[in-house]
């Protein structure tokens, strides 16, 4: 979910390949003196390190075009350390956490055209944790609050280690191990590694129970798009290189345009999409009032699709990007392709 923002930036996060690395001793809890086991934890983000001598409890969240985050604080049981919220997708594989995202405060900002907090309101809100999709999230010239102003009223800052350089890179090949290691670094920012490794055992497990039942089942040949989210032609927002490709790698089909481009999305003619040999379909819902009937759309334009014949198609929302459920979006790919092995 990268380039410019809103959605497209909401990209980076999707991209994430964090290497974060963390130590942990035992500091006194400020506020008691007691002893408070894990702290200080300390973390290298973006080439600068980070200290924490107590889980964050006044956490902003930035936009970015992302949930991935927002989310994964909610999986771990953190959403009342959550200060403000401008993140939001207002679809989820997850029963309630599109609800629960929009209950979340949002600490009454203005925000920018660019939907998400200026430097001004952000420094307001006296934040001890702010958590950015993407290093531009701390950019000066964008607005934003930098790093440096963060750290001079007391807040740590985190960006996904992918998306630390130029705005617009991404580094390594992206795969449902970085959300695992978002996981990771936010159990061990905020005390529940224990809670964050069951979370990413509980996904594992989940998806090793689906490739046993698909087993060696020739993977169907697939397109991803995102009919929602089109910058420039109808298929500009075809899935190219991205997380999904592992999600739906594992669910047992083949993203065909994963080669057309090196970047996360294959911006391609009618024509390219007409000739290409599409057996399933997976429509992301983003924005959209009616994600089956963008599925109907696109069958009645390409009957020769044997995903049309077939009418093959799934919808997913936040669980095919970074997430904290990728496996909830390996097991419905897999069921919509292969529903023979349920």
């Amino acid at each position: 979910m990268k380039v410019k923002r809103t959605f497209s930036v909401a990209i980076v996060a999707l991209c994430l390949a964090t290497t974060a690395c963390a130590t942990a001793t035992t500091a006194a809890d400020p506020t008691s003196g007691a002893p408070t086991a894990g702290y200080p934890v300390t973390i290298t983000n973006c080439g600068k390190e980070y200290t924490f001598t107590q889980a964050p409890s006044r956490v902003v969240v930035m936009n970015g075009g992302s949930v991935a985050e927002v989310s994964t604080l909610l999986e771990l049981g953190l959403g009342d350390k959550i200060l403000a919220n401008a993140q939001s997708y207002g679809a989820s594989e997850v029963p309630g956490r599109a609800d629960a995202i929009a209950k979340l405060p949002t600490g009454d900002i203005q925000l920018n055209d660019m939907m998400d907090i200026p430097r001004e309101a952000m420094i307001g809100l006296a934040p001890d944790f702010v958590i950015s999709t993407y290093d531009g999230g701390f950019r000066a010239e964008a607005g934003f609050a930098t790093r440096d102003d963060l750290a001079q009223v007391g807040a740590n800052t985190y960006a996904p280690a992918s998306s630390c350089g130029e705005v617009g890179t991404v580094s390594g090949t992206p795969s449902i191990e970085d959300s695992y290691q978002l996981l990771r670094d936010f159990g061990k920012i905020f005390g529940v590694s224990e809670k964050a490794d069951d979370v990413i055992e509980k996904s594992k497990a989940r998806i090793a129970d689906v490739q046993d039942k698909i087993g060696d089942l020739p993977k169907k040949k697939a397109m991803l798009i995102i009919p929602g989210m089109a910058m420039g032609g109808a298929f500009s927002s075809v899935g190219g290189n991205a997380i999904w490709n592992d999600i739906m790698a594992k669910g047992g089909v083949e993203n065909v345009f994963a080669g057309a481009t090196k970047d996360m999305f294959a911006n391609l003619s009618a024509e390219q999409v007409a000739k290409a040999d599409i057996e399933a379909l997976v429509v992301v819902n983003y924005m959209s009032e009616d994600p089956e009937a963008d599925a109907k759309k696109l069958f009645d334009q390409f009957p020769q699709w044997d995903a049309a014949k077939d009418n093959r198609f799934v919808v997913l929302s936040d669980s095919i990007y970074l997430s904290p459920n990728n496996d909830l979006a390996v097991e419905q790919i897999a069921k919509a392709v292969h529903p023979e092995a349920f």
